[in-house]
């Protein structure tokens, strides 16, 4: 199993609908700037049955500099996204776990 590439997503877009691939591309993009504008809103992006993005709030925390890790450096609090999958989209990915097993060689 590969990785799909967002060449590949274009590919398949300007492929299934009939247009170029420039317009494909648009669109593309266009989707994620609308979901990353959305997030960066503190807004959630809900897709029935594929998931929902939420931006989220990490708490800061203690960290260490790997090159003197006796000295404790702050970690502040940040924004982070977070992704919870919907039933749809866990239902199918659940159906994959043969080809996931295979391909981690996982027993």
């Amino acid at each position: 199993m590969a990785n799909f590439t967002k060449k590949e997503i274009i590919q398949e877009v300007s492929d299934r609908l009939g247009v170029t691939q420039a317009l494909s591309s648009k669109m593309f993009h266009t989707v994620l700037e609308i979901v990353t504008r959305e997030l960066a809103e503190a807004n959630n992006v809900v897709v029935r049955d594929f998931g929902t993005f939420e931006t989220k709030v990490a708490k800061g925390r203690p960290g260490r500099n790997p090159k003197n890790p006796d000295k404790t450096i702050p970690i502040p609090d940040r924004a982070v996204v977070k992704f919870q999958v919907g039933k749809g989209l866990k239902e199918k990915v659940a159906r994959t776990l043969p080809q996931v097993i295979a391909r981690d060689g996982v027993s």
